[in-house]
């Protein structure tokens, strides 16, 4: 029977490749550079935001804090008038570019830990590639290209934002299927 500790070297090859691959993909490609726009009038938006002493953390607007109050006619003048939107706001300074892609690896390990546990519950040591291919893949796949579905269905990402990451994802688990594939004990 295989163990986990039996896929240690795909895994952390199947994540290395798909840093690599996800590199070239955002920076090289740069098929993500308009995903996100600029705010007209930015700098006062800015100032206020700062003038609100606004903590780091995640925000809708408008909010209603209860069930109750989201149906009165106060809040749904609130919304109809607009803007309505959600806002991430992290802590001042440069983005820490270095923890996050330390972060992505980190995803990309687990992903692998969790594709190479399921083919390991019905593959055996010798198994085919394309058996390996299939299993793997499928839970990569799963892994990698729904990650940002969720924000066009509740943060109102655009859709067309969210097909590039599933894309990228389809990639991603196939690297990762490749890999597994290949170096199955």
């Amino acid at each position: 029977m295989l163990g986990v500790l039996d896929l240690c070297l795909p895994i952390l090859i199947s994540a290395a490749l798909v840093f690599v691959v996800s590199s070239i993909i955002h920076m090289a490609l740069r098929t993500h550079k308009g995903d996100y726009r600029k705010l007209s009038g930015e700098e006062e938006i800015l100032a206020a935001i700062r003038a609100q002493k606004v903590e780091p953390g995640q925000y809708a607007f408008p909010m209603a804090v209860t069930m109750k109050e989201m149906k009165t006619p106060e809040m749904t003048e609130k919304y109809q008038r607009g803007p309505v939107g959600y806002v991430s706001v992290i802590p001042n300074g440069p983005p820490p570019l270095g923890r996050s892609l330390v972060q992505w690896f980190l995803f990309s390990v687990l992903v692998g830990l969790f594709a190479g546990y399921v083919a390991t519950l019905s593959l055996g040591r010798g198994a085919e590639y394309n058996a390996v291919f299939r299993i793997t893949g499928t839970v990569a796949i799963l892994g990698y290209a729904t990650t940002q579905m969720h924000d066009s269905i509740w943060k109102g990402q655009s859709w067309g934002i969210t097909s590039k990451f599933v894309v990228d994802g389809v990639i991603y688990g196939l690297v990762t299927a490749g890999v597994f594939g290949w170096l199955w004990p």
